[in-house]
């Protein structure tokens, strides 16, 4: 008799078993499921985009220290400019580039003008210095952007690209209510389990993205305040050793 009874007891406590999260998400709406897709597609995007930005902002930022530890230890531009091919994803070393190459035309025009004179401009060179600098500035600061915009567009949509899977799961669940004229679990369970599964993976999408976009955002303000004391800094010699009132 008791073996009756424990064998009753062990059956019907045996909970049924419940399907997995992929059989789930496969059985959902067709609506939910390209919900899903297009928010995977959105975290996986914006994962390889931080994972690549990381990379690049730490070269940027680690060749920059070395490359202005170079220029500050050097006596004569020409020697840096020859060295400075060795930074390439140094955005102050690109902007050295491009006012070295301007100085160098200014000089060897006016050179050539005064027929073997010193080399020396005047404030319409200064100018032209200073426009290609901040024109290297600038493409190396959209340079340094790229993508990140894809950033911040996922974190703010995709959390509201997962409440509408999560409401059309609701809208689902009460349309089945209504169809069966019963409100069990086993009813309307399925769809509010994909409405959550909507609402968690726009939360996924969505938070390491406003994350990473922040901390993007902060390095790269560095860098770009570095390249524009950088370049008023190479100004202030090449005035001083090169140009004339």
């Amino acid at each position: 008799m008791d073996h009756v009874i424990w064998a009753y007891v062990a059956t019907t406590a045996t909970p049924a078993s419940s399907p997995s999260m992929l059989a789930l998400l496969t059985e959902a709406d067709i609506i939910v499921q390209f919900v899903l897709l297009v928010l995977v597609a959105m975290s996986v995007s914006c994962w390889v985009i931080i994972l690549n930005k990381a990379q690049v902002l730490r070269a940027a930022t680690n060749q920059s220290a070395e490359f202005l530890e170079l220029f500050w230890a050097s006596s004569r531009l020409d020697e840096v400019y020859e060295k400075a091919g060795r930074y390439s994803g140094s955005p102050i070393a690109e902007v050295f580039k491009a006012g070295y190459v301007e100085l160098h035309k200014l000089t060897t025009n006016k050179r050539t003008e005064a027929e073997g004179g010193p080399s020396v401009m005047d404030l319409g060179g200064i100018d032209n210095l200073t426009r290609s600098l901040r024109r290297a500035r600038s493409v190396e600061l959209t340079t340094l952007e790229k993508l990140i915009p894809v950033l911040a567009t996922t974190g703010s949509t995709a959390p509201f690209i997962g409440l509408f899977g999560t409401v059309w799961g609701i809208l689902r669940a009460f349309q089945k209510i209504g169809e069966t004229g019963s409100a069990s679990i086993q009813v309307v369970g399925p769809d509010i389990a994909h409405a959550l599964v909507a609402t968690a993976v726009g939360l996924a999408a969505a938070i390491p993205a406003v994350i990473a976009y922040n901390f993007f955002n902060a390095r790269i303000r560095v860098l770009n305040a570095e390249m524009d004391n950088f370049s008023s800094d190479f100004l202030n010699i090449v005035k001083r050793h090169f140009a004339r009132n």
